[in-house]
């Protein structure tokens, strides 16, 4: 039994240490000798040593390795390797990975995190922030817009044109203001704690419309036309990609266009493409001037090359082209946004109308999928992040400004735990938003991660504003002029739904994706199983499984010792408040990594028709890449004290469903015995992890219930103004003077415990109160303020009958 156990620990070492197979090879040869001396020979050991120099000839010896071992898994991988469709090897190769691979890894590389550059404003971003985007949040009356309007009123639409609100990614050269993505994400997010269609209206110009394809594969004479006409809003630009029988699956466009040859603009012969169409869903849409449209294209005739049937290709038309109809709309759950469907009846449309020209036909998914990678890890979390803080900012106050029982309801415990929620969530989805945004401004492209956080913060944005509307109460359901967030929760699900719903970026997109991009080893096993020169694949294939062996080994060694030692030993960055949780991020991805590649292992090509496996292994990756956000943004900013409330918070909550999530899935792994075994090595010690605590949850909820640096940082950036009729405006205004007048009130309650003042109302007491100087008359004005001000908080709006009749008539 020493001997048994010397051996695996020798075994683990090695392992942990990545040591190199000539290294085990003299090491375990080592330890073989010693024991046969120890045992004196016999048949036990003589049977040792065969095995030992069957195992270890064999693997020591490429020509031999080939032949025996990698030759008989190659031929096993190739068989279990699923067909994958060109719409999906595209979608793969779209992008890059950056943090989440390092998760992946199982040893985080946390250098590549940290020394990413903070995301900051250059003066002139700054002063648009505070300029333009203000302004323009201040001309803006929601309700106006949704209720009577059902769009932006004219002088908005104007003022976003004049100011290049949709030429945000344009550069200057072609008359954009070239912002950074966090600018552009910045701006978002203030427009969205205002008003969502505002936001949605901005956000697609400047996310997934043709400018973004325009930039990155257009041809010199389409950009010098259309960007500077994009920029300076001349053109409103919509993208056509969904329709009625495809959604997520492109592949079964049923769009199509032929090449053919016809007139066109009183030119007889003309070569180009006869189009017909049927989209929907399509943002801007109906108002837009140009649309990019995706199809199928065909050439029968061969007019253009050898094959007929091309592909996925984008062309931008303008709207007014015979055939092209627009104009009729959507009404996604009340919103006022301009989205509808658009057609498209025998419409013929020149070559060089394709992006990119007749060399780009047949790539146009690659287009989308490289496009929109970026695109979604910007516009969608920043709306969420505009209103997660808005909430944040305007339901904390309420919460300070409604009272039951003589107590702010934020005092009672059964509101601390949402406002505790809301407040800790913001601080994820920000930080989120802030990391990912500074890593696209570096130059990553991170596919899998902007999949991760439309998911992760569309989803948590959605529970902030429900959370919210529990708060809120009766205030909450009734809509009207006063009513700031009735409208943003009942929009809640068309962030939900759009670029992707949620179910399939969670069950497919993340992990679906993930297991092959950020994987160290799969995507390099898949080239190698792909490649027609056999000899080639096979020594390709052998030198990469043996090194995936290598990391799995290290992974199963590393699970196991950080499980034993709480990950006390593990050498991560940070400070007395922050390593612990490097090092839980450390562990977990340890185990996520063996566990990956077991369900890969047992699963092989069927893993990817397991969508409760894909998305509890989503789950994982998503809240590791937000825990480890969180310690950035920290970081970032400066590790200030007073936000530690928020970062454990924070990092609890997503550590602890990183867990559950891992656990879930040994539940529902194959191959019983080995999944048990495999729990026990990463867990041998149960549950590590706990949700966050009572006292953090009542900490972080005061937060929000006070004036404070950590408030104001929490909710930095979104619109704030101090006009008492304005929709929020009137909040801040009454929680300044709530705040003001709390002194002098805690003076009344003191004197009517002692009988100084008979019980009852507060301004019914004013006048006792000053009569026997507990008050002065410039206090007692501070409760007259703070109690009208109150009032008009959470008065609710009521109408006539016939004004509801009457609703939309503008």
């Amino acid at each position: 039994m020493i001997w048994l156990i010397s051996l695996v620990i020798i075994a683990g070492v090695l392992a942990y240490g990545r040591a190199t197979l000539r290294w085990t090879t003299l090491v375990l040869a080592g330890w073989l000798g010693l024991y046969s001396l120890a045992a004196g020979g016999g048949f036990f050991v003589l049977l040792l040593w065969l095995i030992f120099d069957a195992v270890f000839i064999t693997l020591n010896f490429p020509a031999i390795r080939k032949r025996v071992f990698s030759s008989v898994v190659f031929k096993i991988m190739k068989q279990m390797l699923p067909q994958m469709s060109q719409t999906e090897r595209e979608a793969l190769e779209a992008g890059n990975t950056w943090w989440d691979a390092e998760l992946f890894s199982g040893n985080p590389d946390w250098k590549v995190l940290l020394d990413l550059p903070a995301a900051k404003l250059s003066a002139e971003e700054q002063a648009f922030i505070d300029g333009p985007v203000d302004t323009l949040c201040s001309m803006i009356d929601d309700w106006d817009i949704t209720r009577n309007r059902f769009d932006l009123p004219k002088e908005v639409w104007g003022y976003i044109k004049v100011h290049k609100f949709c030429g945000m990614i344009i550069p200057k050269q072609y008359g954009g203001l070239e912002f950074s993505e966090y600018a552009h994400s910045e701006a978002v997010m203030k427009i969205s704690s205002r008003s969502s269609t505002a936001a949605v209206t901005v956000m697609v110009p400047n996310s997934l419309g043709p400018a973004k394809l325009l930039l990155a594969y257009g041809t010199e004479l389409q950009k010098d036309y259309y960007l500077p006409r994009l920029a300076k809003g001349l053109e409103i630009p919509a993208f056509a990609l969904t329709g009625p029988q495809a959604g997520s699956d492109a592949g079964a466009m049923p769009d199509t266009g032929v090449v053919c040859y016809s007139k066109f603009e009183g030119r007889d012969k003309v070569l180009g493409i006869r189009l017909n169409w049927d989209k929907r869903y399509i943002t801007l849409g109906p108002v837009a001037t140009v649309l990019g449209l995706a199809f199928k294209l065909y050439d029968p005739e061969h007019l253009i090359g050898d094959k007929e049937n091309i592909g996925i290709t984008v062309a931008l038309i303008p709207t007014d082209t015979k055939g092209v109809s627009i104009g009729r709309r959507h009404f996604p759950l009340d919103s006022a946004f301009q989205n509808g469907p658009n057609w498209g009846k025998d419409v013929f449309i020149p070559m060089d109308w394709i992006i990119g020209g007749v060399e780009q036909v047949g790539n146009g998914w690659k287009m989308l999928m490289q496009c929109l990678a970026t695109g979604r890890a910007v516009s969608l979390p920043a709306l969420s992040t505009g209103a997660s803080k808005m909430v944040s900012r305007n339901s904390g106050a309420y919460a300070r400004i409604r009272k039951q029982f003589n107590l702010p309801i934020g005092e009672f415990e059964g509101i601390e735990e949402p406002l505790s929620r809301i407040a800790g969530q913001t601080y994820i989805i920000d930080a989120a938003r802030k990391v990912t945004a500074a890593a696209l401004d570096d130059g990553q492209k991170p596919s899998v991660i902007s999949a991760i956080i439309k998911y992760e913060l569309t989803e948590r944005m959605r529970r902030v504003v429900n959370d919210g509307m529990d708060i809120q109460g009766g205030s909450g359901i009734c809509m009207g002029p006063k009513n700031y967030l009735g409208r943003m929760y009942q929009v809640i699900p068309v962030s939900i739904t759009v670029e992707g719903a949620n179910i399939l970026t969670r069950t497919m997109m993340i992990f679906g994706q993930g297991a092959v991009r950020c994987h160290p080893y799969i995507q390099r096993e898949m080239e190698a199983l792909g490649e027609s020169n056999p000899e080639l694949a096979l020594q390709l294939f052998d030198q990469v499984l043996f090194e995936h062996v290598g990391s799995a080994l290290h992974n199963l060694a590393a699970g196991f010792w950080l499980g034993l030692t709480g990950a006390r030993f593990v050498e991560v960055p940070g400070d007395q408040d922050t390593q612990n949780y490097f090092r839980k991020i450390a562990r977990l991805s340890v185990g996520f990594a063996l566990v990956a590649d077991f369900a890969l292992l047992t699963l092989g090509g069927s893993l990817k028709r397991k969508e409760r496996i894909s998305g509890r292994f989503a789950d994982v990756l998503s809240n590791l890449y937000l825990c480890s956000c969180v310690l950035k943004n920290y970081q970032d900013q400066g590790s200030p004290k007073d936000d530690l409330p928020l970062l454990h918070w924070a990092c609890q909550q997503t550590l602890h469903r990183a867990q559950q999530s891992l656990l879930a899935i040994f539940h529902t792994l194959p191959m019983r015995i080995p999944a048990v075994l495999l729990r026990a090595v990463l867990f041998p010690s149960g549950k590590p992890y706990s949700p966050p605590a009572d006292h953090l949850v009542h900490q972080a909820a005061a937060l929000l219930l006070k004036n404070s640096p950590t408030r104001d940082r929490l909710t930095h950036g979104i619109y704030i103004n101090h006009k008492p009729d304005d929709v929020t405006g009137r909040i801040e205004v009454a929680f300044q003077a709530v705040l003001a007048a709390t002194p002098v009130e805690a003076k009344i309650q003191v004197a009517q415990k002692q009988k100084q003042l008979p019980k009852g109302v507060i301004l019914d007491v004013l006048d006792a109160a000053i009569s026997k100087a507990i008050i002065s008359k410039k206090e007692a004005e501070l409760i007259v303020t703070a109690e009208k001000a109150r009032f008009s908080v959470i008065s609710v709006d009521d109408f006539s009958s016939e004004q509801l009749r009457n609703a939309g008539g503008k």
